[in-house]
């Protein structure tokens, strides 16, 4: 028989290995907050998170949607920081007036990761995002060459305060800029389907016609279509290249009626990944460049959508 002293013992040794591995799986909040989920890819990007997030058994993972208000993101945060989340993923609408919550966050030993758009603070750390003047370029130098260096482009704009937008314009501007017979007109959508409806049936009204369209997202450009086919107008008859590379966007390129898409990542699977090993306290670059690339007709099979 075992010795009551023994028996003691084993239950004491017990005790602590149950106490060590409840340690070791220690659920941790990973929260996502995003700035407008009826933004197509901000929402895809929310989804992305939390299917990503069950790959952790002991990640909780938490979003919010500011309805692209920034009072609201800032409430959101705030709400965050509150209930002493562990990691924060920012998706932001705007370059700057985040700085002092984010910064809040992060002093308070909160994991910062920027993703996508970016900020002026440098209390974060990490910021995942693409080289959006690339981006521009991409889609400056596949217009410039497809119209033969001479036509009207219409530049299609998303958040105006938010550094993708400002990075894309910069990138496209100065790149278009080399071929002095195109000339470039502007229209902001916002990144949203519904704004760009609105603003190409306004230039379809005023009689505006244009050779290109260069559409900061693809969501964006599903809206220009609406509004052609809407007025008659065969989408085949302008040069169309957007952003993100959707499932919509390739299909739209099988179909003939969009010519090409800048594939850009959702970003969030890697952005839960380095929230991890943030927790972990493992060292993870301040700055983390996610590759885009062209897709036209002839790599749209090679290429994964991303939603």
């Amino acid at each position: 028989m075992i010795s009551l002293r023994l028996y003691i013992s084993i239950f004491t040794i017990a005790i602590f290995s149950i106490s060590l591995y409840a340690k070791d799986i220690e659920t941790k909040t990973i929260a996502f907050a995003q700035d407008d989920i009826s933004n197509d890819f901000r929402k895809a990007q929310v989804l992305e998170g939390l299917e990503s997030a069950k790959r952790y058994p002991n990640i909780k993972y938490l979003y919010s949607d500011a309805k692209g208000q920034t009072s609201l993101m800032i409430a959101d945060i705030e709400h965050f920081i509150d209930i002493g989340v562990d990691a924060i993923i920012v998706g932001t609408n705007d370059d700057s007036i985040l700085n002092d919550v984010i910064d809040k966050a992060y002093n308070r030993g909160i994991k910062v990761i920027i993703l996508d758009r970016g900020v002026t603070t440098t209390n974060y750390h990490t910021f995942l995002h693409s080289d959006n003047i690339e981006i521009g370029k991409i889609g400056a130098n596949y217009i410039a060459q497809k119209l033969k260096n001479r036509g009207v482009v219409l530049l299609f704009e998303g958040l105006p305060r938010a550094d993708v937008t400002k990075l894309r314009t910069r990138g496209f501007v100065e790149e278009i800029s080399k071929h002095k017979d195109i000339k470039v007109i502007k229209r902001v959508g916002n990144y949203l389907r519904r704004d760009a409806i609105m603003q190409m049936e306004k230039l379809i009204k005023d009689g505006i016609k244009v050779d290109a369209i260069f559409a900061q997202s693809d969501s964006m450009l599903s809206g220009v279509r609406s509004a052609l086919e809407r007025y008659n107008i065969d989408p085949n008859s302008i040069i169309t290249i957007g952003c993100d590379y959707t499932k919509e966007a390739k299909l739209a390129i099988k179909n003939g009626k969009q010519s090409a898409s800048i594939l850009f990542p959702l970003g969030t699977t890697l952005a839960i990944d380095i929230a991890i090993k943030l927790l972990d306290n493992q060292s993870v670059a301040k700055d983390i460049l996610i590759s885009v690339a062209l897709v036209r007709e002839d790599n749209i099979d090679l290429i994964e959508p991303i939603f």
